[in-house]
């Protein structure tokens, strides 16, 4: 996706050989028509999946979500973090990695909003190490429900997310793929 690939090179900030910094425009402050248009496209890679809802982690791909089931008409659902005092125990829990935050938390989504008759299409801002994506992968898997794929907004192909995802046989589709970010550089595939 050009206009995303463009806007990575323009405002990325590389903090180390691992970690790329979109703060101004993805993942902090939104550029609201970019935003747009990685919902139209992740509408266009999956328009024939009929997807009745699209799911994320909070907080980073929230807005990814809710722009792309406004693309879709269909609702968007996310998992928290934490379990919160109105959630009651009818829920589908997980334990996910953070690779940003060097933590493991469990996730959680209330059983009422994902069933067997949903056809999902997981979303999110980063594929690293594939922990978050394949976390809402078994939510997905618990409910009964069918996965049509995981869209990603920017992959780290230097690192195994996307084997881990292949290896179960998920569709993925992510809009831009950095290569490496070696001498403080943004090298895109």
């Amino acid at each position: 996706m050009k206009l995303l690939k463009d806007k990575i090179l323009k405002d990325g900030k590389v903090i180390n050989e691992s970690i790329l910094k979109v703060d101004s425009f993805l993942n902090h402050q939104i550029d609201g028509q970019l935003m747009k248009e990685i919902a139209l496209e992740f509408k266009r890679r999956f328009e024939n999946e009929n997807i009745t809802k699209v799911l994320t982690i909070e907080a980073s791909g929230i807005a990814i979500a809710v722009m792309t089931s406004m693309a879709m008409d269909v609702p968007m659902l996310f998992a928290k973090k934490k379990v919160p005092s109105t959630m009651d125990t009818s829920i589908y829990t997980t334990k996910v990695f953070s690779f940003t935050k060097n933590i493991e938390y469990d996730i959680c989504v209330a059983k009422e909003f994902l069933s067997p008759n949903d056809k999902v299409l997981v979303v999110d801002d980063f594929l690293a190490n594939g922990h978050a994506a394949l976390g809402l992968a078994n939510l997905v898997k618990q409910s009964g429900a069918e996965l049509v794929g995981i869209g990603i907004v920017v992959e780290k192909g230097f690192q195994n997310g996307r084997q881990l995802i292949e290896e179960q046989n998920i569709k993925l589709e992510s809009l831009a793929i950095i290569k490496d970010l070696k001498n403080n550089k943004i090298n895109l595939k």
